[in-house]
């Protein structure tokens, strides 16, 4: 069962947590992208564990979850929403670059590092009350998951094994094994630097679409400092089980409820498979977990597609396809590379692709950026020649590109 209704858990010191939430170079604010919400007062934390970190010339690899990355020339750590927004506004009022880390699950950071402010954030808070959650940007997810499952709600379970953090999730839509949380954030409090106020985006408001959203769409105006998400209590079952793996591997059909602790533990065994759940010992998780994107390909497209893999593979081959909206289909990034000869291991060098799942770009232990960066642009083109396709890569890059 889940909490009872009225019932508050709550744990707000706004304090430590890691995850990779929003990584932004540069000070310039994106152009207004939608009608700004009602600013919203800042709510003052409790209290702070520790004070502001600061240091320089500071090595940013340890910070990331490839461990690759030149240094920043100042990294500030902030525990608390205030804290985050006056280093925020400290950066843009001097012009200085500023780049944001949570957890660095989702970073490629250039070999020379970053010549401006790195800002880590690591606020911590945890409020249940009933179904609501309300988490700080820093909370690490994988825990907020194992919390949720453990108070009986669902809606997340299958969410977890992901790294980062909570302040994550909304900017990049995530999602996996049949969940977004799309469905079930209900609002974002932002700071946002083009108005310089705090704000409230309701999650109609939020433009979220597949890995994409209003945040990410402008990543220099929006700095995510709590999400808020309705979940369900649904006597200790799991959401409606919809992705075809996840059943089978549960013993199931689609739709089918299964107990939630049972939902999570067998998507952080398929994951764990996949090296998609990090382990320092284990070189295939030193990556960003997928690094490409799902493409989604207009009717005309996927025919065009359709009829390579044909000319390549024979008319016996069927690639994946799954509805996408309105004339889009989307395809499975994985497939494509694997069938362009990009197979599990692929590479010599000290990045290469995991001996675990193809979509999965790694460091060997000694790799720099530029080696990755190098194995995944032979990846790219490699899945251009074969099928007409380009690759989209998911991690930001800072001070890189492919």
């Amino acid at each position: 069962m889940g909490s009872v209704p009225g019932e508050l858990r709550r744990c707000w010191p706004d304090s430590s947590g890691a995850g990779p939430q929003q990584a932004a170079a540069g000070t310039s604010p994106s152009p207004a992208d939608a009608a700004v919400p009602a600013p919203e007062t800042p709510t003052t934390p409790s209290r702070t564990l520790e004070p502001v970190q600061e240091r320089n010339d500071a090595p940013l690899a340890p910070l990331t979850t490839f461990r690759l990355g030149g240094p920043a020339h100042r990294l500030i750590t902030a525990t608390t929403d205030d804290e985050v927004i006056t280093a925020v506004r400290e950066a843009d009022d001097s012009g200085t670059p500023l780049l944001l880390i949570g957890g660095g699950s989702n970073l490629v950071i250039g070999d020379k590092g970053f010549a401006g402010t790195a800002l880590v954030i690591a606020t911590k808070g945890y409020a249940l009350d009933g179904t609501r959650l309300e988490l700080a940007a820093g909370e690490v997810w994988t825990d907020v998951v194992a919390r949720t499952v453990a108070a009986g709600l669902a809606g997340i379970e299958c969410l977890a094994g992901i790294p980062g953090s909570a302040g994550a999730t909304p900017i990049q839509n995530v999602g996996a094994y049949g969940q977004e949380v799309a469905a079930t954030i209900t609002e974002v409090v932002a700071y946002d630097r083009l108005t310089r106020e705090t704000v409230t985006v309701p999650n109609a408001e939020c433009a979220f679409s597949y890995r994409h959203s209003r945040f990410k769409d402008a990543p220099e105006r929006y700095v995510v400092l709590r999400v808020r998400f309705e979940l369900e209590d649904a006597d200790g079952l799991s959401g409606p089980v919809k992705y075809a793996e996840t059943a089978r591997t549960l013993g199931v059909e689609p739709g089918d409820r299964v107990p939630l602790a049972h939902a999570r533990e067998t998507v952080l065994k398929l994951r764990a498979g996949k090296g998609m759940v990090l382990d320092p010992d284990d070189h295939d998780t030193w990556s960003a977990g997928s690094f490409f994107t799902n493409p989604i390909l207009t009717d005309e497209e996927f025919a065009a597609f359709h009829a390579r893999v044909e000319q390549r593979l024979g008319k016996d081959v069927t690639p994946p396809a799954y509805a996408a909206g309105d004339g889009h289909t989307k395809t499975s990034a994985a497939w494509l590379i694997d069938r362009a000869g990009f197979t599990k291991g692929y590479g010599t060098g000290p990045a290469r692709i995991s001996t675990k799942h193809t979509l999965a770009l790694t460091n060997r232990g000694e790799a720099t950026t530029e080696d990755l960066l190098a194995l995944a642009r032979e990846v790219v083109a490699g899945v251009r020649d074969a099928f007409g396709i380009t690759l989209v890569n998911e991690p930001v890059t800072v001070g890189v590109s492919l």
